[in-house]
């Protein structure tokens, strides 16, 4: 179990789900509202194969932005890790072109500045602490901004996602407000993720009650997290709120349960990076000309759209 300040706080990928023809590894992006399988913007979950429109390769250079780069940068290199199931970094039917939204906002950020991707994989976990020695540029896995991660991290938003929780259709829960609701209950969860730092810093709310604490089951292969769900192993998941909307939108017998905590999302460099200004300048002119929306509503999160970049803001406290 990673519980370094430097791993602890690290805000988990979506989950990939059981690799079984029922639970439909290839369907349609995420950002369903509830758990019949409605999208963010109203259309019907679709289950045949990860979309492909092409929302990226047309969008032209912007002078402007690119003139915020520190001079001399022509490429850099960005760090994804394959989280299996979109809308996050997954593969296509070929097994070797990645895709999903932080795919998408990477590459569009690229093409406004005028420059070239390297991509590489790495472990979730592995992203952040590479960034101060310059083995990567940046990330993109949709890391969320936290106060304890800014303390060694500069980010710069595109999206809000967050915490939430699903589980079993046939749980007598119904929506998670407190985390006393969860006492005596396993939950299940993403080893060094901030979910799993959020439910261990809180155990004791249900010993003060006088209450059995609830037991958090860390899983570092992501499907075992949903077999643990489904086999009864565990009676709760807590993952990424689009994550868990795509799940539950994919698969019989669960159920989306609520948002608990929201998060602004961003890619991550090191600290002091001279990167951010150009990045944010990027993002906000996909904002404005509207490529943003269009990502968004490819991979049904339009519900996690943002106003405008930030470069760093301090975490939200909803």
């Amino acid at each position: 179990m990673r519980t370094s300040s430097r791993t602890r706080y690290r805000h988990f990928a979506p989950f990939a789900l059981i690799t079984s023809a029922a639970l439909l590894l290839t369907a349609c992006g995420s950002g369903s509202d509830d758990a019949s399988g409605t999208t963010a913007n109203g259309a019907a979950a679709k289950a045949d194969k990860i979309p492909t429109t092409d929302v990226v390769s047309a969008i032209p250079k912007d002078a402007a932005a690119a003139k915020l780069l520190p001079s001399g940068t022509t490429s850099l290199t960005v760090a994804v890790s394959v989280g299996g199931q979109p809308p996050g970094t997954t593969y296509l039917d070929d097994g070797k072109t990645l895709t999903g939204q932080d795919v998408d906002f990477a590459d569009a950020v690229a093409k406004v500045l005028g420059i070239k991707l390297k991509t590489e994989q790495a472990s979730f976990e592995a992203i952040l602490p590479a960034l101060d020695s310059g083995k990567y540029d940046f990330g993109a896995s949709n890391f969320g901004v936290t106060d304890e991660r800014r303390k060694t991290i500069d980010f710069v938003t595109y999206i809000n996602d967050g915490q939430g929780f699903a589980t079993r259709s046939d749980s007598k829960l119904a929506k998670v407000t407190d985390l006393k609701q969860l006492c005596g209950l396993n939950v299940a969860t993403g080893a060094g993720t901030t979910f799993e730092a959020t439910l261990e810093e809180n155990k004791k709310v249900c010993t003060d009650a006088g209450k059995k604490a609830y037991s958090v089951q860390t899983y570092s292969e992501s499907g075992a997290i949903w077999s643990s769900l489904q086999q009864g192993r565990s009676d709760v998941v807590m993952s990424t709120i689009n994550g868990l909307r795509y799940a539950v939108a994919q698969q019989t017998g669960v159920k989306f349960l609520n948002e608990f905590h929201r998060l602004d999302v961003g890619f991550a460099f090191k600290k002091n990076t001279k990167l951010a200004p150009a990045f944010q300048a990027a993002v906000n002119k996909l904002i404005a000309d509207g490529t943003y929306d269009k990502i968004l509503k490819k991979w049904g999160t339009t519900g996690s759209a943002i106003a405008k970049s930030q470069i760093s803001p301090p975490e939200l406290k909803n």
